[in-house]
């Protein structure tokens, strides 16, 4: 598995998947290694998906500095994978709770960014959380509708 050395001088662990242009990927979690992404339901047909395992998951290294694990810290180690990729702008991907990353990545660095797309993301850092009472509504959206009619029986 490729590796690349983050601005704290850890070492972090990626995998490349697929044909065709790059896209990088950022898994959720929290704190999952990549490798649950699997293809992305076959878009490895389609793009060269690049599989970062957020330090600490999968292949890449624990660092010393726990305080690092906080996204708007990972923000240097979205970028330190982009210059180590050579790319001068990039596409990115984010599952779940790796949105966060993604948006503060984009707030710093949008002229680095193509397209960017968030799947099932949270969006806490901009200050939109979310209540179970608020999931519940968003749910009850869905009635008269499958699977939700199933799902409630």
């Amino acid at each position: 598995m490729p590796t690349f050395t983050a601005y704290d001088g850890t070492e972090l662990a990626y995998r490349t998947l697929g044909e065709g242009p790059p896209l990088v990927c950022l898994p959720g979690g929290a704190m999952r290694a990549s490798r649950y992404l699997g293809d992305l339901g076959g878009l490895a047909a389609h793009r060269t998906l690049i599989l970062l395992d957020l330090r600490g998951t999968g292949d890449s290294a624990v660092p010393e500095d726990e305080s690092t694990y906080r996204a708007d810290r990972q923000v240097a180690d979205v970028e330190a994978l982009r210059v180590h990729l050579d790319l001068e702008r990039m596409d990115l991907l984010a599952h779940s709770a790796a949105g966060s990353l993604a948006l503060l990545y984009a707030a710093a660095h949008p002229q680095r960014l193509g397209r960017t797309v968030l799947v099932t993301p949270n969006a806490w850092a901009l200050g939109l959380g979310s209540t179970a009472r608020d999931r519940l509504a968003a749910a009850h959206l869905r009635e008269g509708a499958e699977p939700y009619d199933t799902a409630v029986q």
